[in-house]
């Protein structure tokens, strides 16, 4: 099956949203699980990573869940394929490195996907637009309970689930959400909110995970610890400090316009005037500059624009789409030129930002985000 015939496109995926969408690009909660007869994927030999994928996959594309879904191995996908996969958070990048016996399993809607032999035997997600963190919580627990029915789980009933590192051990689950933060990074305090989330035993990473940077001011926050509580209090938790994140963001925005109007107006200003006329830019600057034009969208500074079409350029001005539509294989100055050529096309009818006041003056921030973390399982 073709990756690219069965992916929904970018424009339609840029049409799903959520709650709090605005702040909260998406939500995710993944899974980590290892059959209890095979050696973890590190450990393992070709043989038996072959032998174990040759166990799952048909187990998960028997699920209802997985009715018409793509299944492919890893050593069949090309290189592009597997950083299409990246660039749109269906994958890990670990998981594009493998290639003989791993595999990959997604289904039409692009909400569920199993990744077989990354770092464990399963690292199953659900994923959903907006803040839907019970919801794709609920998907992956169905997927879950009936793939055990099916699968011998390596489980421990004092440790929980094995896995292949210890952070993931016990109810083997990340919880996470991908939020929008311009107003915080602006405001230079998002300093102060990692140091606080950080406290509360939560992780604060870029794009793309662990060791990435936080592009066009996208940040991934999730849960650290999986042992001592169950999943369903990991989803409570997270879901009351993103709550308060999303309070401190929109008063962040707030507190801009009322004290620093200029600061905003120039920063989406120079955004839009680069993205609308430059002729070479990198993916790195244009996931900056998208961003503030983002928030130019969110403070109705851009009437008459969808902001479906920042979320787009969001994806499609990353390396790997950006190839995927010329035959012949482009350098990164290529690339750059490409990209800028695009980005003035589709923003040629979008007019300049209109800097009059936009929003009321609003309550002060509050405090830093104060739940307080679990009690120790020590």
């Amino acid at each position: 099956m073709n990756l690219h015939e069965f992916l929904i496109s970018p424009d339609q995926a840029a049409q799903q949203q959520g709650p709090h969408s605005r702040i909260v690009m998406s939500s995710r909660v993944r899974l980590a699980r290892n059959l209890k007869a095979f050696a973890f994927p590190g450990w393992a030999k070709k043989a038996e990573r072959i032998r174990a994928l040759e166990s799952i996959r048909p187990a998960v594309e028997a699920l209802p869940q997985m009715a018409d879904s793509f299944a492919q191995s890893m050593d069949t996908l090309s290189q592009m394929d597997k950083q299409i996969l990246v660039e749109r958070h269906l994958i890990s990048r670990e998981h594009a490195a493998k290639s003989s016996g791993s595999g990959i399993v997604l289904n039409r809607e692009e909400t569920l996907c199993v990744m077989i032999n990354e770092e464990d035997h399963l690292r199953m997600q659900a994923l959903r637009p907006g803040l839907q963190l019970k919801q794709a919580w609920m998907a992956i627990d169905q997927v879950d309970s009936k793939l055990e029915r099916k699968l011998e789980y390596a489980f421990s009933p004092t440790l929980g689930y094995l896995t292949a590192c210890p952070t993931n051990l016990g109810t083997g689950i990340r919880v996470s959400a991908m939020l929008h933060l311009p107003g915080l990074v602006l405001g230079e305090q998002i300093n102060q909110i990692i140091q606080a989330v950080n406290k509360l035993g939560l992780a604060v990473r870029g794009l793309y995970g662990e060791g990435t940077e936080a592009l066009g001011n996208v940040f991934q926050v999730s849960n650290q610890r999986t042992l001592g509580e169950t999943e369903a209090e990991i989803v409570e938790r997270l879901s009351k400090v993103l709550a308060q994140i999303i309070d401190h963001e929109e008063n962040a925005r707030a507190m801009l316009l009322e004290k620093k109007p200029k600061v905003v107006y120039n920063n989406i200003g120079r955004a839009y005037g680069t993205l609308a006329n430059a002729h070479s830019i990198s993916s790195k600057e244009t996931m900056n500059l998208l961003s503030l034009m983002r928030l130019g969208v969110d403070l109705e500074m851009f009437p008459d624009l969808d902001r479906a079409l920042i979320d787009e350029l969001f994806v499609i001005t990353q390396p790997a789409h950006l190839q995927k539509q010329f035959t012949e294989k482009l350098g990164a100055d290529e690339r750059d030129l490409v990209r800028a050529d695009m980005l003035r096309e589709r923003l040629r009818n979008v007019r300049r930002p209109v800097t009059s006041p936009l929003a009321p003056a609003q309550p002060a921030s509050p405090p830093p985000p104060t739940t307080p973390p679990a009690k120790s399982d020590e």
